[in-house]
């Protein structure tokens, strides 16, 4: 079993409003039955340990792009609904924040029985993995919430978060019980965070004689240990900068979907209401779905699918998000009945997009497609939690060329 990755994020206060916690719920687990569809359900534990992909995900969903909310809040959503259906999907999630944390034990019990798993050795990896984030791994984080996903085949994923009151700064930690080894002695594949100084490390090899004899132990540099794994620091300015996103990527996705849309996208384009914009979104949604790991490195680029719940970089556009969980869930149920069209299309505009990166030299003012997607946010029904999006006065329309 390995650590697979952490995150440091800004520690973030707000709440989720319900408008956008049942869409959360309903996209993420559209997403979740893709993913199943093509990939499996040990795929869909990989990316769920994967921090990069993971922020990604909550960005694609609405939430605020690089703050600690992203963790209890997209776990909460998958959690309601997994769980009712679970059964069929063959992937089940336990835990939770604060309270219901500690009803994970209990959960994990009811969920052996009804899939024949070893409860007993599931609570073992899910208080073993708690425990060395908040005992064995001294880093200044508290673990207020965990989260413990599994599949019906015993293969399973931790992602927990900690608080750290000094910076106000959360760390989120994910497992993966893949090639399971040892909880104790090197278990973590990946750490990324901010350089503290020196931090207690019981898991590190270099700690072998010192977990046998407690009293040597002694403080070791952070410096060596967080040279072994990649590393997730996001920023804590709010606001979406040119520095935290690829624009490469970002900017080959606008032209192909503002500039010259794709024409052979039948399932899609015959649909009533998608236009440019949903494209847009569906893009960046199909990249979560059927990317490869490389390609989540800018968390910050997957907001542009349906903004932020704080209006960054934009507020939530709530006709184009419901238009995009339309498409894919009425692809997985032509799906389901033996036409995979839709979704097979969905796919099709990832890798068209992907490909359209190639020869594409940026050469718009990020800023400037910020302005324009608030300009515009009233004409998709736009939302923030402080509020609807106003139409701007004496102003129709806004619509840039990146060329």
């Amino acid at each position: 079993m390995k650590r697979s990755g952490s995150a440091d994020l800004p520690l973030h206060y707000g709440h989720v409003p319900q408008w956008l916690y049942e869409r959360m719920s309903k996209l993420g687990l559209s997403v979740i039955e893709v993913m199943l569809s093509d990939y499996g359900k040990d795929e869909v534990i990989r990316r769920m340990s994967d921090p990069f992909w993971f922020q990604c995900f909550g960005a694609v969903m609405g939430m605020d792009w690089h703050s600690s909310g992203i963790t209890t809040s997209v776990m909460g959503a998958l959690k309601r609904a997994i769980n009712p259906n679970a059964k069929s999907l063959g992937i089940y999630i336990a835990g939770g924040k604060g309270k219901l944390s500690l009803e994970t034990p209990n959960e994990l019990l009811k969920i052996s029985e009804s899939t024949g798993l070893n409860g007993i050795e599931l609570i073992r990896a899910s208080k073993l993995s708690a425990k060395v984030d908040n005992t064995a791994m001294q880093d200044g984080y508290q673990l207020y919430t965990h989260n413990f996903m599994l599949t019906d085949e015993g293969n399973w994923a931790v992602i927990q978060q900690g608080m750290n009151v000094k910076d106000k700064t959360a760390r989120r930690y994910h497992w993966h019980s893949k090639n399971l080894k040892s909880f104790i002695e090197e278990p973590h594949t990946g750490i990324e965070g901010m350089n503290c100084g020196k931090i207690l490390n019981l898991t590190s090899h270099n700690a072998k004689e010192n977990r046998s004899g407690i009293l040597d132990i002694s403080h070791t540099n952070s410096e060596k240990i967080m040279s072994d794994f990649a590393r997730l620091i996001l920023p804590a300015h709010h606001d979406i900068q040119a520095s935290d996103v690829d624009l490469k990527r970002l900017g080959a996705l606008l032209y192909m979907t503002r500039e010259t849309p794709p024409q052979n996208f039948e399932e899609l384009l015959l649909m009533k209401g998608v236009g440019p914009r949903t494209l847009q979104s569906l893009a960046l949604v199909s990249e979560v779905i059927h990317g490869a790991p490389s390609r989540f490195q800018d968390p910050a680029r997957f907001a542009f699918a349906h903004g932020g719940k704080d209006g960054h970089p934009f507020p939530v556009p709530m006709k184009i998000y419901d238009e995009t969980i339309s498409i894919l869930q009425k692809g997985i149920e032509k799906s389901k009945l033996g036409n995979s069209d839709q979704l097979k299309s969905v796919e099709k505009l990832h890798r068209m997009m992907a490909k359209a990166e190639e020869n594409f030299e940026p050469s718009f003012n990020l800023n400037e497609i910020i302005e324009e997607e608030r300009a515009n946010s009233w004409k998709y029904g736009g939302k923030t939690v402080f509020g609807d999006a106003e139409k701007p006065k004496g102003q129709q329309t806004i619509q840039l060329s990146l060329f």
